[in-house]
């Protein structure tokens, strides 16, 4: 058990502490230490702090840090203690960083150790440009691997906090995004309980985040940083969340300026405040002095917002000497040090996903290889190492770095850019499709050619980053950019054996190279490392052994409308039409079997179920695979079979091992219209293996997961 998150008397003299300190303050500086830039109170030997730092994948945007795979690759991974320890080592990174600036008197934006990570919005539609920085599609996969990272940024003392962590964007935010600052997200009951806040309820309830980020835009009405709904009913109501909020940057402007729900500046604030709004990333709360004098908010809901947050910067230990605060201690040197590069490199392997291996093409054994071609925009593109909200490593490795590095003089090796990432020409002077020539002579000179193709995050990202393309961020299709493809076919062409390596953070309908290209590898933005962990993949120091954590569509024709809210044929929980490649896909270098599957019970109890089973390497490679365990309601009207339990296992070949995995009685409940959950009475089918049991997944492994059938005799109420 996580000590300090729990220890209820430590957390009781933390606010005691903060009630006496803020006591002290007057109404005016109260008010200042409720912006994100938060100013010294001299007089009350309190320090200037900047609220507003990042840490998605890595410390973000203050110099050199270690950058991991961006968080959507780091989801392919399916694996809860690799993403605990990535945010430990992150919130290690954090602290080193902010003793090293504290010394230095730097308390500039980017310099706390509040960390506005993760985020962990439902992935819902692939145009959303912001999707990459979620863990994916599914509640259930995002509700595990957000709490596991909150708890390694965390941290475990006694004491005190390693970092903050702050859980975002809450709540129903996925795009569009050129309207998420007047869009309103209709959403029924059921979507809302089913789909939308299980994530967040987990990293509330187990991880006790110390900090929720409220969206843009309105649900069902309700401004998300001024929500009635939300932030008290909900948030600390329903879930006794005890830490503090924050606003999205700049969102309360938007209550008045865009949504239309306040008249102006002073009513927007007394709006977010009395709804639980406790900290402003930008300036508004700058007219909250004017508010209580005009009597629409009271001093004490002031104070309360004011205690919460310096019960924080107390867990935190800044009001504490630093001898007493263990984290103290950690030194810069620890920064981009080797063994951090190890783990980044480590992660980077395991998020690599193989939807593709014809004729067992890949790993290719380069001692029967004399020549080798790269060609691709991605292939030396540092940006699609890293995705966004990201920090500045001392080193990026991209892919045709990291082959050339992997093959030294052994290999020739012929590069080609072949084309830009989305217009029609490379040189702004030149014809349409100006490397042709390049390609096809790479091609001719190559034995292998390795094709780096995909997105960056100047075509997917937040609104208003410089450098988005398209749709203030979002994708308008699903399809490569600009003539990637017509590149492709030339490479194919040639009659050269063609590795695709897709580096992107969102699916894409890649409908022809699945049917021509013979080996195709999904790699994410996959931090600095990248490219050394793709090329020992490709010539098969390891197996990849990622999983999908999103559904690769064929068409963006097939899904409704960007703007609905509405889960149906949305993600692989409620979709009817036949994806490209499945939520939970991922091919591997060796052969996993699973077999003697069993249940110690037929009839779903209080207990659960316990499912059983042995899982044998029959293949030629020591590999990792992930279990996956769906469970479908056989009654109409139901998801498909869902996600509910997963688990890693390595195996050498020939290898087996038995495991067990108990299903809580909570697996097999569903939300009725009223947002409750049931589990209902009647026949539950639970499927065991290493992908979902769906058609495709099971036409593309070659395996049909093991299946069971248990029974629930009542209705019962899930609390």
């Amino acid at each position: 058990m996580r000590k300090l998150i729990h220890n209820t008397e430590k957390i009781n003299k933390y606010k005691e502490r903060a009630k006496e300190l803020v006591g002290k303050m007057t109404l005016q500086e109260k008010c200042s230490q409720m912006l994100h830039k938060a100013p010294a109170i001299k007089r009350l030997n309190v320090n200037s702090y900047n609220w507003w730092n990042e840490a998605l994948h890595g410390v973000a945007r203050a110099g050199v840090a270690t950058i991991f795979p961006q968080a959507i690759g780091l989801a392919a991974t399916f694996d809860e203690e690799l993403i605990e320890s990535i945010g430990d080592a992150v919130s290690t990174e954090g602290r080193a960083k902010f003793n090293m600036q504290q010394r230095f008197g730097d308390t500039d934006i980017y310099k706390g150790i509040t960390f506005w990570s993760p985020n962990v919005n439902i992935f819902r539609d692939p145009r959303w440009g912001r999707g990459h920085e979620t863990f994916g599609e599914d509640p259930y996969l995002s509700s595990r691997l957000g709490v596991s990272y909150i708890n390694g940024l965390q941290g475990d003392d006694e004491n005190y906090l390693k970092s903050a962590a702050c859980v975002k964007h809450f709540a129903v935010h996925s795009g569009p995004e050129d309207l998420r600052h007047s869009f309103n997200a209709e959403v029924s009951k059921q979507d809302l309980y089913e789909t939308y806040l299980p994530a967040f309820e987990a990293c509330v309830k187990e991880a006790k985040v110390e900090a929720v980020m409220g969206a843009y835009n309105r649900t069902n009405g309700e401004p998300c940083c001024g929500s009635k709904f939300l932030l008290q009913d909900i948030l600390r109501g329903d879930w006794g969340f005890e830490g503090h909020v924050v606003s999205d940057c700049w969102a309360i402007k938007d209550f008045y300026k865009y949504h239309g729900v306040t008249e102006g500046p002073v009513e927007s604030v007394a709006l977010a405040v009395n709804n639980g709004c406790d900290l402003n990333c930008g300036n508004l709360f700058l007219y909250l002095e004017k508010a209580v004098e005009q009597g629409l908010v009271s001093e004490e809901q002031i104070t309360t917002a004011v205690e919460r947050l310096f019960t924080t910067r107390m867990k935190l230990g800044l009001f504490d000497e630093p001898s007493k605060v263990p984290f103290s201690n950690i030194t810069y040197d620890i920064v981009d040090l080797q063994e951090m590069r190890e783990k980044n490199l480590d992660a980077a392997r395991k998020t690599l996903v193989l939807l593709k291996n014809e004729n067992n093409l890949l790993p290719l054994d380069k001692n029967q290889i004399k020549s080798i071609g790269i060609i691709g925009p991605n292939a030396n593109n540092r940006r699609a190492l890293v995705g966004n909200y990201e920090g500045t490593a001392s080193r990026y490795i991209t892919i045709s770095e990291g082959i050339q590095d992997y093959l030294g003089q052994d290999v020739r090796v012929y590069f080609s850019e072949g084309c830009h990432l989305h217009k029609d020409s490379i040189e702004n002077l030149a014809v349409r499709n100006d490397r042709l020539s390049e390609v096809k002579s790479v091609c001719e000179m190559s034995d292998v050619v390795i094709a780096c193709m995909g997105l960056d995050p100047s075509l997917e990202g937040e609104e208003g980053d410089e450098g988005n393309q398209y749709a203030s961020g979002d994708k308008r299709d699903l399809n490569l950019p600009g003539i990637q493809e017509e590149v492709l076919k030339t490479i194919y062409e040639s009659g050269k054996p063609t590795i695709l390596v897709m580096l992107s953070g969102s699916a894409l309908a890649i409908n022809w190279a699945q049917d021509h290209i013979p080996a195709i590898i999904q790699g994410w933005y996959p931090g600095a490392q990248g490219g050394r962990a793709i090329a020992e993949a490709i010539f098969g120091d390891f197996s990849p052994e990622g999983k999908l954590p999103i559904t690769f569509y064929k068409t963006t024709e097939e899904l409704p409308d960007f703007t609905d809210y509405s889960m149906k044929e949305r993600t692989y929980r409620y979709m009817s039409k036949e994806p490209l490649y499945p939520f939970g896909y991922g091919l591997s270098y060796t052969k996993f079997k699973i077999d003697n599957v069993q249940a110690d019970t037929e009839i779903v109890n209080d207990q659960g179920v316990n499912i059983k089973f042995t899982i044998y390497n029959t293949g030629n490679y020591k590999a990792r695979d992930t279990v996956q365990i769906y469970i479908k309601a056989e009654r109409s009207g139901t998801p498909n079979p869902q996600l509910k339990s997963f688990k890693k296992v390595e195996l050498a070949p020939g290898q087996k091992k038995e495991m067990s995995i108990n299903l809580p009685i909570s697996a097999f409940s569903l939300c009725g219209t009223d947002g409750k959950r049931y589990v209902e009475e009647g026949l539950y089918t639970i499927y065991v293996g290493d992908s979902q049991p769906d058609k495709r997944s099971i036409e593309l492994t070659g395996k049909t997961p093991f299946k069971l059938q248990v029974r629930a005799e009542q209705r019962l109420e899930i609390s």
